[in-house]
């Protein structure tokens, strides 16, 4: 994601997805939430807040690759997984306040200002400033010192935990800071200079990736290199982890909803009809000429994949107390549609991507 410019076109459709149909997707929930499973309207929202975001670490199976030209398809799914777990956050937020859980201010002025434009404003500027400063450092300190080479896994875990911190404090949304920190560091650019000093010689530096890491025209493409390296294997063992929990509570998840019968058709109505129309809606007007168009709305209406972020979103709601009948609730409904989630789209998603993209190369 990083290679593509912050500017560049490209970046419409993920962000229509990630607040245009992440807001619908909550609407929707929220309806049938209200006159299908007889919460209330704070319940429901809550419901809607937690189910709404898709997640960017289970979806593996379609992330980009990277390069300058990564597929529309798979550019705007990860875009999308990594943006609107922040946007669904403040809904959750919403729903808490609804409940009484949480001080909405007077006439909603809290919530508006801070949980939504300041959260979100503030996220991605402390994001996108640790990312840049942090990534132009380490680099001058690898090309004109040959030092803070390697631990580049340090590195990464360091600047997710000091942007998630920092915007924490400032009551910013710190998964919009490490989105940003993130992007901002792929784009650190290179530091040349004419002259290089006799000890700066890269091949002193033992080996040749130490030597790109220290050499200044190739630094910060090493150093993005190895930190993307880490991150994916880093999303494995999140992957791994966010499983785990969710099989060892699904249990008594299940337990919760024995006697509910609303859960089995909740979760198919989740999955093709809501999914679809917030997509089909926050699509409205986007290009349809193109051949692949049809298909690629399709695998993005198909690929809504529930996963940890619901789950810190029900551990964030239960923390705030909400307790009782609707603490099971919304445990159940969680829980069951995240292990649905992984089953459905887990088996569905290589083949789907095969076909797609054998179709791709065909056209």
């Amino acid at each position: 994601m990083g290679s593509v410019p912050l500017l560049d076109g490209r970046w419409i459709l993920p962000l229509r997805l990630a607040f245009v149909t992440m807001a619908i997707t909550v609407g929707l929930i929220t309806l049938v939430g209200m006159w299908g499973l007889g919460l209330s309207m704070g319940a429901a929202v809550l419901l809607g807040g937690i189910l709404a975001p898709t997640d960017p670490v289970l979806a593996s199976g379609v992330q980009t690759r990277g390069g300058v030209s990564p597929d529309h398809l798979r550019f705007s799914l990860t875009g999308e997984g990594g943006l609107n777990d922040a946007t669904a956050f403040p809904f959750v937020l919403l729903g808490l306040g609804l409940l009484g859980k949480y001080d909405l201010g007077a006439h909603a002025w809290r919530w508006w200002a801070v949980d939504v434009f300041w959260s979100m404003g503030a996220g991605l500027l402390i994001g996108a400033t640790l990312g840049a400063l942090l990534g132009r450092l380490v680099v001058r300190l690898r090309t004109r010192h040959q030092q803070a080479v390697g631990f580049d896994e340090f590195l990464s875990l360091g600047l997710m935990a000091a942007a998630y911190g920092a915007a924490q404090i400032c009551l910013a949304s710190g998964f919009l800071a490490v989105l940003a920190a993130g992007l901002a560091l792929q784009r650190v650019q290179e530091q040349p200079r004419t002259h290089t000093r006799a000890d700066a010689n890269p091949a002193r530096a033992g080996g040749a990736a130490a030597g790109l890491a220290v050499d200044p025209d190739h630094a910060s493409a090493a150093m993005s290199e190895a930190v993307q390296g880490f991150n994916e294997q880093l999303e494995k063992l999140a992957e791994l982890a966010g499983v785990l929990i969710v099989g060892v509570i699904l249990p008594h998840a299940l337990k919760a909803a024995q006697g509910s019968h609303a859960l089995w058709w909740f979760i198919p109505l989740l999955f093709t009809v809501l999914r679809t129309i917030a997509v089909s809606l926050g699509m409205l007007g986007e290009r349809t000429g193109d051949r692949m168009a049809v298909p690629q709305r399709a695998m993005i209406s198909w690929f809504g994949i529930r996963g940890i972020g619901s789950v810190f979103y029900l551990m964030f709601a239960l923390r705030h107390g909400v307790s009782g009948h609707l603490a099971q609730q919304l445990i159940s409904f969680a829980l069951v549609t995240v292990a649905a989630s992984i089953v459905v789209h887990g088996v569905s998603v290589r083949l789907l991507m095969q076909w797609y993209m054998r179709r791709k190369a065909e056209g």
